[in-house]
């Protein structure tokens, strides 16, 4: 995802609405006792253990602020990271430094923290062929960078917005009036607005998923809060024709457990909505 033109774009736009909420009309703490041409170097020291995630974005901060300032990386994103480690070392005016401070380590904290539990999550998931997929429960105006820190934990992104892919759950199929009645339209709009946008249909019974095999028309199955028993009666129905998606009351205790059914991937809210922020700080280094 961040190599593409578009993310920077996104990343630049992220940073840029964030100094205009920090910053205001002057970062008065730091004009009012430093000298705007002095330059420093500071440290991002490690408090905590888990998956580094951010570095790349705390370079592209510290570059908008100030292009000539420069971050050596002593850790790259993925990394693990262990108390008492430096992630990086950073060059700048003093004022940038302070400036950029807080925003970085807010965006860090909360990436490494996601990154962290994403991976417990993938990890558990080795072996089998099931895949790990985040969903749109993130924080607004930060899920360019939640997503970005599952991505960097060993997930795999599912749709970014409800622009990139028809998602048609129990509210819409309720509103339209069945699975069968949703799917047409979704189909139909498809071919007439959207050629090539991918079409998933929420299931919560085997009855649904049945009439979804009879329909046809869509690209993956979700099999929502289906116990693993029940999965894999419905996997039986599907029988590899469509991909498939579990989804709901999945957790570390029980992850394994469905992806031994064989199911394509597992969407999972907490790995973002229940991750906590590691403890990363930004030191000054002063030369004695």
């Amino acid at each position: 995802m961040k190599h593409t033109e578009n993310y920077q774009f996104q990343l630049e736009k992220l940073i840029s609405n964030a100094f205009e909420e920090d910053i205001g009309d002057g970062d008065h703490s730091t004009l009012s006792c430093i000298d705007a041409n002095v330059r420093g170097k500071a440290i991002l020291k490690i408090k905590d253990t888990g998956i580094i995630a951010g570095i790349d974005v705390a370079e592209k901060i510290f570059s908008y602020a100030e292009p000539k300032s420069a971050l050596k990386k002593l850790k790259n994103d993925g990394d693990e990271m262990h108390f008492g480690e430096i992630a990086f070392e950073v060059e700048a005016k003093v004022y940038t430094i302070l400036t950029c401070e807080r925003l970085l380590l807010n965006c860090m904290q909360r990436m490494s923290g996601i990154a962290t539990l994403t991976k417990e999550y993938t990890d558990k998931l080795k072996g089998y062929s099931t895949k790990l997929l985040d969903t749109r429960k993130t924080t607004p105006n930060f899920r360019l960078l939640e997503k970005e820190a599952v991505h960097i934990g060993g997930g795999v992104n599912h749709r970014f917005g409800l622009y990139d892919m028809i998602m048609l759950k129990d509210n819409h199929i309720d509103y339209c009036g069945g699975i069968e009645k949703a799917i047409e339209k979704a189909w139909q709009y498809v071919q007439d607005k959207k050629p090539g946008l991918k079409i998933e249909i929420e299931t919560r019974s085997i009855d649904d998923v049945k009439k979804v095999m009879l329909t046809g028309k869509v690209d993956r199955i979700m099999l929502d809060n289906f116990t693993p028993e029940k999965m894999k009666e419905a996997l039986a129905i599907i029988n590899g024709k469509y991909e498939t998606e579990a989804s709901g009351g999945i957790n570390l205790d029980n992850i394994e457990l469905y992806a031994a059914t064989g199911v394509d991937f597992i969407s999972s809210g907490a790995i973002i909505h229940q991750a906590k922020s590691l403890d990363l700080s930004l030191k000054a280094e002063i030369q004695q």
